[in-house]
C-alpha cells in the first residue's frame, strides 16, 4: 500500500507561484539549477515540514521543469511523498550506505542526479554560506566546468512578501499563540513548578485554537525570577513564588508558519520600575506599529520605538525585531536603526521588544504584524498588559 497524500496546506497554484518567483530570480542570476537545502525554504516551495534536515537533502529547482525534485534519505522519502505537493516520481530516496560514510554522503547523490540529468551546465546555485565548506568544494570539484554561484538567502528574501494565503496561515498561528498566553495566565500560580506550567502551556499550543491544532512545537522560553534578565532559558525545576516575575516567549505553529508572542507576568504587584518600563515599551510599540507603513524603512520603525522609549527614560540595546514567517526568524530584514530595507505590503515582522538591563532586570512584550499602507497590523488579539496574577 502506498502512502497517501496529506491534505495540502496550500493549493498547487500557490506553490507554483512561489516557484515562478524563484525561477525568475534564477534567470536574473543566470543559473540553471538551484539546490535548496535550507529546511524553511524547502517548506516554502513544497509544503514539507518533516524534520529530516539532520542529514543531506535538497530540493532541486530546474528552470526546465515545472516541479522540483526532492532528494533525501530513503527512510524520509515517505514523509515527502505524504506532505509535498509534487508528484511522487519527483521524490528520490538515496540509500542508507551514504549515511555515516566518510567517503560519500547524500550530497554525492544530489550531485549524481544533477550530472545524470545533464543539468547545471549554465550555472548551479547553492545556499553556500549555510553548507559545510567541504560540501561546497565537493560541488565545485565533482560538477566539472559548472559555474557555482552563492544564492544564500535568495529564497528567503522572496519569502519576505507573504501572499494572502500565507497571511491567513500566520493569523491561525497567532490565535494559537494567544491561546497559549491565556493558558499561562490560568496555570501560573505560587507553588506551581515551572515545568508543570510549561507542560500546560505547550499542550495548549499543540491543541491549538478555533479548531486549528498546532502542527509543531516551536521554541519555548520561560524566564522566571531570578532569571528574568535572561532571554533564551527554558523552564527549570523551581516553583513560582509570590512576587515572581515571568517572561514568556513562544509561538503557535501552523504548517511551519509562526506568529511569535511575548508577554510579562507578575505574581502580585510588579515593581514600580517594571511598571514604568512596561508603560514606555507599550508606547514605543504603538509608535513602531504606526511607523510600519508601506514605503518606510526598517530603520524608521526602530527609530520610532527608540525615540519614544527614551522619552520614558529607558533605552533598548538589542534590535526591535526581525522578519518572521516559516520556522520563526527569516535572516533578512531587521527592525534596527540603519537597516534601509523598504517595507512592502504583507511583509511580516516580529516586533520583539524584550529589554534586558544588566543582570537583574528584564521585561518582554511583542507583536507579530504585517505591513500595510496604514501601518503595522498585529496578528494577535491579546491585550498589551503587564499581567498581574
Amino acid at each position: 500500500m502506498t502512502i497517501p497524500k496529506a491534505a495540502q496546506a496550500f493549493p498547487r497554484s500557490e506553490y507554483l507561484r512561489r516557484l515562478s518567483a524563484v525561477k525568475s530570480e534564477m534567470e536574473r542570476r543566470e543559473i540553471e539549477v538551484l539546490v535548496v537545502t535550507v529546511p524553511a525554504n524547502i517548506t516554502y516551495l513544497s509544503g514539507y515540514t518533516s524534520k529530516s534536515g539532520y542529514v543531506p537533502q535538497a530540493l532541486i529547482v530546474s528552470l526546465k521543469d515545472e516541479e522540483p525534485t526532492f532528494i533525501t534519505r530513503r527512510m524520509d522519502a515517505p514523509a515527502a511523498l505524504h506532505q509535498m505537493f509534487i508528484d511522487r516520481n519527483n521524490v528520490i530516496g538515496y540509500p542508507e550506505a551514504l549515511i555515516a560514510n566518510p567517503e560519500r554522503d547524500g550530497y554525492d547523490a544530489i550531485i549524481d542526479f544533477i550530472s545524470d540529468k545533464g543539468l547545471g551546465r549554465k550555472g548551479i546555485g547553492l545556499e553556500a554560506k549555510l553548507l559545510p565548506s567541504l560540501t561546497v568544494e565537493k560541488f565545485r570539484s565533482r560538477v566539472a566546468g559548472a559555474r557555482i554561484l552563492d544564492c544564500t538567502n535568495a529564497i528567503t528574501w522572496i519569502r519576505g512578501e507573504k501572499s494572502d494565503l500565507e497571511i491567513a496561515m500566520m493569523r491561525e498561528a497567532a490565535a494559537i499563540s494567544d491561546a497559549g498566553m491565556l493558558k499561562a495566565k490560568d496555570v501560573i500560580r505560587p507553588g506551581v513548578r515551572e515545568a508543570d506550567a510549561s507542560a500546560e502551556i505547550i499542550g495548549a499550543l499543540v491543541r491549538g485554537a478555533n479548531g486549528k491544532p498546532g502542527t509543531d512545537a516551536g521554541s519555548f522560553f520561560l524566564c522566571a525570577t531570578p532569571r528574568t534578565s535572561t532571554c533564551h532559558i527554558r523552564w527549570t525545576e523551581d516553583v513560582f513564588q509570590q512576587g515572581s516575575q515571568i517572561n514568556l516567549e513562544f509561538t503557535g505553529v501552523r504548517h511551519g508558519y509562526t506568529s511569535p508572542l511575548m508577554r510579562t507576568l507578575s505574581i502580585g504587584k510588579p515593581s514600580d520600575h517594571i511598571r514604568r518600563l512596561h508603560e514606555g515599551e507599550v508606547a514605543g510599540l504603538e509608535a513602531a506599529l504606526a511607523a510600519a507603513k508601506t514605503g518606510t524603512t526598517c530603520s524608521d520603525v526602530a527609530a520610532a520605538f527608540n525615540t519614544t522609549l527614551k522619552k520614558h527614560g529607558f533605552e533598548k540595546e538589542s534590535r526591535c525585531g526581525y522578519a518572521v514567517g516559516i520556522d520563526w526568524t527569516e535572516p533578512t530584514a531587521s527592525l534596527k536603526e540603519g537597516d534601509t530595507t523598504i517595507l512592502k505590503p504583507n511583509m511580516t515582522f516580529h516586533l520583539m521588544l524584550g529589554n534586558w538591563i544588566g543582570e537583574d532586570v528584564g521585561y518582554v512584550i511583542s507583536e507579530t504584524f504585517r505591513v500595510t499602507d496604514a501601518g503595522g497590523e498585529p496578528f494577535t488579539r491579546l491585550p498589551r498588559e503587564l499581567f498581574e496574577i
